[in-house]
């Protein structure tokens, strides 16, 4: 079954137009790869930290959010800190942390329904040859598919933990890669069935 990320509340993040929250998402994201220093991702943290206070999130949400990248930001972590030094590794990855966060506060306080109208509403002036719609569709399902692929890992990860097999990464990703697949055949062929090109 398809969720949706949103939580549940009546902050004035979760009452903010979505296409409003992305533009800010962006705006954001794109200045803290511009403004180099530690101190642009002290403020950056900060202000994504208010975000979660605002909107009413637990740290949960945010660690939940983070979770799922652990593994890459530990390798992203390693490399850097191989190439150049500690110091320029954590402020990549605190980087990472941070931008991840700033996307997870959106999500967590818009509707799927209200994200599409809003990614909608900022391709309204796009070249007509710009496919809008497939555009909104593409990224609800991307999104609808993320606390999918989520569910469907604890699942795997508690049945080949009873077979004593959790630390085995070949038994957790192949029948996370399987279903996840079969899911999205599902999905693909309803959209067709629909006439939707």
């Amino acid at each position: 079954m398809l969720t949706d990320l949103y939580v549940f509340g009546d902050s004035p993040l979760h009452r903010t137009r979505p296409v409003v929250k992305i533009t800010a998402l962006v705006v954001f994201c794109s200045t803290l790869f511009i403004v180099e220093g530690w101190a642009s991702v002290l403020v950056a943290g900060a202000l994504v930290v208010t975000g979660f206070a605002v909107a009413g999130l637990k740290p949960r949400h945010a660690f939940v959010s983070v979770r799922p990248a652990l593994w890459i930001l530990a390798a992203i972590f390693a490399v850097q800190a191989y190439l150049t030094d500690v110091v320029f590794a954590g402020f990549v990855v605190a980087r990472f942390v941070v931008l991840i966060l700033a996307a997870a506060l959106v999500t967590l306080t818009t509707r799927t329904s209200e994200f599409v109208d809003g990614i909608l509403s900022a391709l309204t002036y796009a070249p007509a040859w710009v496919p809008k719609e497939q555009i909104a569709l593409a990224i609800s399902l991307c999104l609808r598919f993320i606390p999918l692929v989520r569910a469907v890992l604890e699942d795997v990860r508690q049945a080949q933990s009873a077979r004593g097999l959790d630390r085995n990464l070949t038994a957790l990703l192949v029948p996370l890669v399987v279903r996840t697949l079969k899911t999205a055949d599902e999905v693909s062929q309803a959209v067709y069935s629909r006439s939707f090109d």
